[in-house]
């Protein structure tokens, strides 16, 4: 099972530049998306539905405002629309979809660029979430969490860690979140594959960052230790530029 996760930074966007185009060549079997930024009634499904998809979306209440989805080609036994919080509800920020072989789910977490205010509601998401997950994984113990995290959690996943150190998304508070969530159980799938430097998911649009691969790693797929002996593969694609991230995906042997 492949299982592609993307920050498509406004679905319509991505799908004037291509997207479904991908998608259709990439032939995943999930695919998770954050920042959506439309409602369910906005997006052009026909075309994911034509290849084989089942589509199941939240959005955010704000219009043009976050939100996630998953697209799926086996149709799921359950789908969770939420994590029971009501600020990050009102986003849109988690969804689920339950298989027998477990769950995936679609996350993005806050941004702290805007400031302290948002900066603090991150940190909040990143203990509500936390807790939200381990109280989940006593249910359903095989978990892949996909998404943007917002968060670098080596050096190495960041092209200036020395000139980012007090930067949101590099934050020590924010690394030791990432360590505490590898420590309590899940595996990064493509790190544990892919050792070498240079690895990036963002880019900002400013100084030709991307064009020079001046990076962030800042979305992953996360699998949860009990399936990770199942992790075929793994890797990141930079050339689909439909957004300022781009796609991390894992293949998994799981049914």
């Amino acid at each position: 099972m492949k299982i592609i996760s993307y920050n498509v930074n406004g679905i319509r966007s991505a799908h004037s530049k291509g997207l479904y185009d991908y998608l259709q060549n990439e032939g995943a079997d999930v695919v998770c998306f954050q920042e959506i930024k439309a409602l369910p009634e906005q997006i052009e499904q026909t075309p994911l539905v034509d290849l084989g998809y089942n589509c199941y979306w939240f959005s955010a209440q704000k219009k043009g405002y976050s939100g996630v989805g998953i697209i799926s080609k086996q149709q799921p036994n359950h789908v969770e629309y939420g994590c029971n919080h009501e600020l990050f509800d009102f986003e849109g920020r988690v969804i689920r979809l339950d298989f027998n072989w477990g769950s995936v789910i679609s996350a993005y977490f806050p941004s702290g660029t805007s400031g302290d205010e948002r900066q603090n509601i991150k940190f909040d998401f990143l203990n509500y979430f936390f807790d939200y997950i381990e109280s989940l994984k006593k249910q359903i113990p095989n978990l892949v969490v996909c998404g943007d995290y917002n968060i670098c959690h080596h050096a190495i996943d960041i092209h200036d860690p020395v000139s980012n150190k007090n930067s949101t998304g590099f934050l020590p508070e924010e690394r030791e979140w990432m360590t505490k969530w590898f420590n309590a159980g899940f595996t990064d799938s493509f790190r544990t594959l892919n050792p070498e430097p240079h690895n990036y998911t963002w880019w900002s649009f400013r100084a030709n960052a991307r064009a020079n691969n001046k990076g962030w790693r800042i979305d992953y797929v996360s699998v949860s230790n009990d399936i990770a002996p199942k992790i075929i593969s793994s890797g990141i694609d930079p050339n689909a530029k439909h957004s300022d991230h781009c796609p991390t995906w894992a293949s998994l042997a799981v049914d």
